[in-house]
This record gives C-alpha cells, structure tokens and sequence, in this order.
C-alpha cells in the first residue's frame, strides 16, 4: 500500500521528539482519524533552525511528520508557510487516496507552530490553510 520512501520515513523518521524551550509549538489533530500532531520549532533570525515532531497516529502521519520537518528545516518563516499539504504528500513520492488526509496534518501542524511564535512576538497573523477544500459536504 505505501511506497518505500513512506515507509523508510516510518521506519526511520526524521526529527523525532521534542525541543526544550521551542520558539513555536503547534499541535493539531484530526478528529475522525484520531491523529495527533505536535511540532516544536527553534527559530533564529527567520529561518527554521532546528524542528521536532511527536505524532500520534498511523504510519502515513508518522511519515509525513517526519518529511515535512525535512522539507522545512533552514526555511525562513515565509517560505516554510508556503509548503503545503501537497507538497509533502508529493515528497513522499504520493499517498494512497484514502491516507491524504493524513498528510492535510503535516503541513498544518507547521503552520501553527509558526503563528504560535508569531503570537509570542507581539504580531498577529492569519494563516490560511487549505483543509476546509477537503472537508467533506455537511459539515
């Protein structure tokens, strides 16, 4: 079902844990699945300086936890908002259908840890994500 770089992100994820004192944290979680994402990030003059993740779920949001801390790491904030969801499921060398949901987490959780050290520094930012194009009719 998964590629073999999804699962050497699974078997071997990158960036695994937690930063002490982090810049930025963002967690997110997706209700149906029940996935769980925590992302930690170090930030130093506008770049991603160092990035860890903790995620609580099934192999493809543990993989896609683990290449998107890779895609981002030494970005600056502005360029590490415009990695999307797509982009990492595209890195990944693509997902089945059924798991795309789990890669709308991995970019997500980043973002939010980006507004989280926005909001720590005084400025207030609207960060646009791109999930409510993917939510199902209804809700």
């Amino acid at each position: 079902m998964y590629n073999e770089k999804v699962m050497d992100h699974f078997f071997n994820p990158r960036n695994v844990g937690e930063l002490e004192n982090p810049d930025g944290v963002g967690q997110v979680g997706n209700p149906v699945c029940g996935d769980m994402m925590r992302i930690t990030l170090r930030i130093k003059d506008n770049r991603i300086e160092d990035i860890k993740f903790r995620t609580f779920g099934c192999g493809a949001a543990i993989a896609t936890s683990s290449m998107v801390t890779e895609l981002v790491k030494g970005l600056t904030l502005e360029e590490a908002l415009e990695v999307s969801n797509k982009q990492v499921a595209e890195s990944l060398g693509g997902l089945p259908p059924q798991k795309l949901h789990c890669s709308n987490l991995a970019a997500e959780a980043v973002h939010a840890a980006i507004q989280d050290y926005y909001k720590k520094q005084g400025i207030d930012i609207e960060i646009k994500t791109e999930e409510h194009e993917h939510q199902e009719h209804g809700h």
